[in-house]
């Protein structure tokens, strides 16, 4: 089994506090987050994106997998989820999420593309986790 993790800090209250964020790698560290940068127009990052591009880069990856195992090699695929924060019903709500791809495949035809993509999109492991396929378990302690 592969476990991987990111962390988050948050200080103050929603409108007025501030978080950090890191992931495992080092990739990002202590990276800023804010209600501003999440609801509003501050420059920065925030939950939505993140997931858009754990999503982009785990189809894009997925992808090449299915291609090879349909015997076609792509020589590039190019990916881009797009995450809709929905506050229609009062409460933020990830309401969907679109992903766009684009490849050079040699060899392959449109439909066989589609097909293979179609797919990637329902089996692609962070697809899956979107669309509710994994168990979230919690502990949770006070200091």
């Amino acid at each position: 089994m592969i476990q991987k993790h990111g962390q988050a800090n948050w200080r103050g209250g929603l409108r007025d506090g501030q978080g950090t964020l890191s992931v495992e790698s080092g990739a990002m560290r202590d990276q800023g987050y804010s209600f501003a940068k999440r609801f509003g127009d501050e420059a920065g990052t925030n939950p939505e994106e993140l997931i858009g591009a754990a999503h982009a880069s785990c189809f894009a990856m997925a992808l090449s997998a299915d291609l090879e195992r349909a015997g076609l090699r792509a020589d590039s695929i190019d990916a881009r989820s797009t995450v809709t924060l929905d506050m229609s019903s009062g409460a933020p709500v990830i309401s969907r999420v679109h992903v766009e791809v684009a490849a050079r495949v040699p060899g392959a035809d449109d439909e066989r593309f589609r097909e293979v993509a179609e797919g990637t999109k329902q089996n692609c492991p962070v697809s899956k986790v979107l669309s509710g396929g994994a168990q979230i378990t919690m502990t949770a302690r006070l200091e």
